[in-house]
């Protein structure tokens, strides 16, 4: 049983954002928020501050998180205000920062001093009876892995079967194949169970690409003064980021950047976006930066390694992939702030082997707040982090349960092309390990990745 939970303290900054509107509630007393035009009216009297978090929450659709122990009573009438006055009269003399969402409901955080603090979670009917759905095989697919010296060769045993090879990773003798249809791949699965040249059948898994950071109406901008050490014949250890693309151009991480790896082709982003990956990047070095405390340089690089493309998705397979692929560039480190609850027998062994060989694998823990475990994170081979603040509190939206191993800031300010981004999530805390890590190694000299996770997660791996 993974259990005792390590704290990565790292401190963080952020101001409010910019607010967008919500949908409306139809009431006559209470709050109203208006979508279409960007209006709200309130008429409430002596309400406590978690009753109007309560009506904001359920007007708006939004998640609202707030630091602990806050408290104000309300009394106030209005008509037809800006959402941001509107908050404003509110909330009163509380912060408050909105973080938008493509992919679900916008965060509201309100708190007193900085939006870390905004950890507990305000109760909403809208969220009621929702469920997690059950992760499902892409259709029509087939992960297979031959055994060395097998007699038939992979186009060979694809064109048996009627398939087409998608994918490959050499270093594994495994397979991507696609079928016209889910019902002739199963026919496939059923004729290679007493195939003597296969070595093991796998169903292949998606992954959904991570949320983008959202911009900053407003931010004093932390940021890090750690520069890379160029002194010649210094040899780089390497951290692989497993993620989005990342763009350099634009931001302070571009001097630590190696030649990046592309599993999927063209990866389709542009310099004027902020990625996920591009976001991990910065989060890593920061992270770094601040363990190192006095240090003003490192020999860390970072190795992008881009398993998306311009999907919405990767696959279990893609992930893999990518981990072989970077193997050339020798990662000590792998940042994995991606998972699903989909476990992955193939993924699962291709991470074990390398982890036998003393690479060390960090990963998110999920953002649902379930203790329902997510994949690679919860695998026994992987340092699986969750969200939290010093104090050793989960935030609201975090996973917990006993396959977590740390708890890291799930919250990051990021500097690019002139503006600033807020990012929240697991994702930000496996990277704050993940540069706490590479801290720890390089303040340590001798030490290695099995050292720092066994500091890390207290627990030697099963």
């Amino acid at each position: 049983m993974r259990k005792a939970y390590i704290l990565f303290t790292v401190l963080l900054w952020a101001l409010p954002l910019r607010l967008l509107p919500a949908s409306p509630l139809n009431a006559t007393n209470g709050i109203r928020w208006d979508l279409v035009n960007e209006k709200v009216d309130a008429q409430i009297e002596q309400w406590p501050l978690a009753k109007v978090l309560e009506g904001i929450a359920t007007s708006t659709g939004w998640q609202v998180y707030v630091e602990p122990d806050s408290q104000r009573t309300v009394s106030t009438r209005f008509r037809d205000l800006e959402p941001a006055e509107a908050l404003r009269r509110l909330l009163g003399e509380l912060n408050f920062a909105l973080l938008p969402q493509t992919n679900g409901p916008s965060k509201l955080f309100v708190y007193r001093t900085t939006v870390q603090g905004a950890t507990q979670l305000v109760p909403s009917p809208i969220r009621a009876g929702m469920k997690a759905k059950s992760p499902k095989p892409v259709p029509g697919e087939l992960i297979i892995t031959l055994k060395p010296g097998a007699k038939q060769g992979i186009e060979e045993l694809a064109k048996r079967l009627g398939a087409k090879v998608v994918g490959k990773i050499d270093e594994l003798n495994a397979y991507r194949l696609q079928f016209e249809s889910e019902e002739a791949a199963q026919k496939a699965r059923d004729a290679l169970q007493d195939d003597s040249d296969v070595s093991s059948i796998d169903n292949n898994f998606a992954i959904d690409r991570p949320e983008r950071p959202e911009l900053l109406g407003i931010s004093s901008g932390p940021g890090f003064s750690l520069k890379p050490n160029v002194t010649p014949n210094t040899e780089h250890p390497v951290i692989a980021l497993i993620d989005t693309p990342v763009n350099g151009d634009g931001s302070r991480i571009k001097e630590f950047l190696l030649p990046g790896i592309s599993v999927t082709g063209d990866t389709g982003s542009t310099p004027a976006e902020l990625t996920h990956g591009t976001a991990m990047a910065e989060t890593i070095l920061r992270s770094l930066s601040l363990s190192l405390q006095d240090a003003d340089v490192t020999k860390w690089r970072i190795l992008p390694v881009d398993v998306y493309g311009t999907s919405s998705a990767t696959t279990t397979f893609e992930v893999a992939r990518g981990i072989y692929a970077a193997l050339p560039s020798g990662p000590s480190i792998f940042n994995l702030s991606l998972g699903s609850e989909a476990d992955s027998p193939f993924l699962q062994r291709a991470i074990e082997a390398l982890h036998q060989k003393g690479i060390l694998f960090v990963a998110a823990a999920g953002n649902q707040h379930v203790a329902t475990p997510v994949y690679p994170a919860a695998y026994p081979s992987v340092l699986a982090v969750t969200a939290g603040d010093s104090r050793g509190n989960i935030a609201p939206y975090a996973n917990y349960g006993d396959f977590v191993d740390a708890i890291a800031p799930g919250a990051n300010v990021v500097f690019y092309n002139g503006k600033y981004y807020l990012i929240t999530g697991t994702s930000v805390a496996a990277s704050n390990a993940s540069g706490k890590v590479a801290g720890y190694l390089e303040a340590n000299p001798g030490k290695t990745p099995g050292d720092a996770e066994a500091a890390f997660s207290k627990e030697p791996k099963r």
